[in-house]
């Protein structure tokens, strides 16, 4: 069985026309398809269809498309009364609540409605798709179609095979998928599909350090977006979100990977969550909004006068070593080159996925004079130094103002393994590598579906590659060392990559 796509007569139903299913309905019409839309609510439908003619306009008005392609596709949607209207179609994309009754009895219901080679999809988030579709009769023309919001502006869309969906219905949903001009990926099913498992890594690692009293929200948002290259800092994206959206998430995922440690949620999270604290909706979240929803935060504390009278630079990390002394010449540091530091040096080391105590104690270094530097990331928008708890402050405070002296600001942090940015990059590596070893996805997929759905500046595979796979397992396998935290072992995929010395990005053969 098959399905040609792009024969001019196909036909899509869209049911519930919410945020989601109005823009499904917005990009089939664009692409040219006849779209039948229904709603339970009297009058949805048609406000609907309303919303979408003026998005259609405003796009010809943009010069995005031609004024009679905005109106043919607006003449393309019809809005019909019932689920029985929807017997011509060829493909049925369900966008209703999430519950998996309400959306099993419509499945149920539709299979009694369509052609049997008619496709039925769903739209869902976090629902299984093998759940949905366990008590279809015709399971196998059953698959997930999961576009992200807004559908218009977010070019990618998931493609989800069920346990008993057959090959040729996820086919034509690829090429269904290009019709409407997204990018659709192709996975398996699985808790959190793809995006929603990547997005753990960010939002729930970035938690945890700041529940460890490692840095504040601001200070974690301030290094992802000018170390980690991110768009929004984690805290500012939950705000965007809203946690009523990602700690509910984060629980279900957990829990249908039966509590799998990489994704156990944060007790910050949960406690803003009950207290219904959730980011711009509730104007506070991480943040405070205004009535115009300007975000407000604490302004950066100026760098220290201070600076050391001479710095020593450890060569235990040789990399790291070079990278930090080639920035102190330029500072105009007094560098000490003996094999030794001074006894009133300050020692600065530059660990991969250590703290500072563990650098100072195995280098058998004064942890009162030691301050860690992370040297793996870019240190041109922001540095980040790191303190053992015994830290002379005036040590910490001649670290930062020397590393602040050409105007980079400098983020200190409390001792931690990988610093801020490695740990928060390195999860997210470590659940792409998942991804990958469980045959979700291909590696190039994984990174195409987070680069688009999330905008984070690199997919799993390609921060690997460039942070250096090795480097990234060092990472895990320090934190995991540490902590003795099993969310921390690294998967197999990245650890048979890094023995090997090839690209994360590497297939199996």
């Amino acid at each position: 069985m098959s399905l040609d796509v792009n024969r001019p007569d196909l036909t899509v139903g869209v049911i519930g026309t919410g945020a989601m299913g109005r823009g499904i309905v917005q990009v089939a019409a664009a692409g040219g398809i006849t779209v039948l839309m229904t709603d339970a609510r009297p009058g949805a439908a048609a406000e609907a269809k309303e919303f979408i003619g003026k998005m259609l306009d405003r796009a010809a008005e943009k010069g995005q498309m031609s004024k009679d392609d905005a109106s043919a596709a607006t003449n393309r949607i019809r809005i019909v009364d019932s689920h029985k209207d929807m017997k011509p179609c060829h493909v049925v994309i369900e966008a209703i609540v999430e519950n998996l009754d309400a959306k099993r009895a419509l499945f149920a219901e539709l299979e009694e409605i369509v052609t049997p080679d008619c496709i039925l999809v769903s739209n869902t988030s976090s629902l299984s798709v093998t759940t949905i579709a366990a008590k279809m009769k015709t399971s196998h023309r059953f698959a997930g179609f999961h576009f992200f919001n807004p559908v218009p502006l977010m070019k990618l869309v998931e493609v989800i095979s069920g346990l008993l969906t057959e090959d040729w219905v996820c086919d034509a949903l690829m090429g269904l998928g290009k019709r409407m001009t997204r990018e659709p990926v192709r996975l398996v099913d699985a808790p959190g599909f793809l995006v929603n498992q990547v997005g753990r890594g960010f939002s729930l690692e970035a938690s945890h350090l700041v529940q460890e009293g490692v840095a504040s929200f601001y200070d974690v948002d301030r290094v992802m977006r000018d170390v980690g290259g991110f768009r929004m800092g984690p805290f500012e994206l939950m705000d965007l979100t809203g946690l009523d959206v990602t700690q509910p998430a984060s629980g279900l995922i957990y829990n249908q990977f039966f509590q799998e440690q990489r994704y156990r949620p944060s007790l910050i999270m949960q406690a803003r969550y009950e207290a219904g604290v959730l980011g711009r909706k509730t104007k506070k979240g991480f943040y405070t909004y205004d009535a115009e929803m300007k975000m407000s935060q604490p302004a950066e504390k100026a760098a220290p006068a201070a600076r050391p009278d001479s710095v020593w630079v450890s060569p235990a990390e040789a990399a790291g070593a070079t990278k930090l002394k080639e920035l102190l010449n330029k500072l105009g540091a007094n560098l000490e080159v003996g094999a030794q530091p001074s006894a009133k040096a300050l020692i600065l080391v530059t660990p991969v996925g250590e703290d500072a105590t563990t650098a100072a104690t195995t280098q058998g270094l004064d942890p009162k004079r030691v301050v860690a530097v992370d040297t793996l990331f870019p240190m041109v928008k922001r540095r980040i130094i790191m303190t053992t708890p015994l830290t002379d402050p005036a040590m910490r405070d001649a670290a930062h103002g020397l590393l602040a002296s050409d105007g980079v600001p400098v983020t200190v942090c409390r001792d931690s393994p990988g610093f801020i940015a490695q740990r928060i990059v390195a999860m997210i590596v470590n659940i792409g590598c998942s991804i990958a070893q469980n045959r979700t996805a291909t590696p190039p997929d994984i990174d195409k579906a987070v680069t688009l759905g999330l905008n984070y500046p690199n997919g799993p595979f390609k921060f690997a590659d460039t942070l250096g796979v090795q480097n990234v397992h060092r990472i895990l396998e320090n934190m995991n060392k540490i902590y003795a935290d099993p969310r921390y072992r690294p998967n197999i995929w990245l650890t048979r990559r890094a023995k090997l010395g090839v690209s994360a990005l590497t297939p199996e053969t």
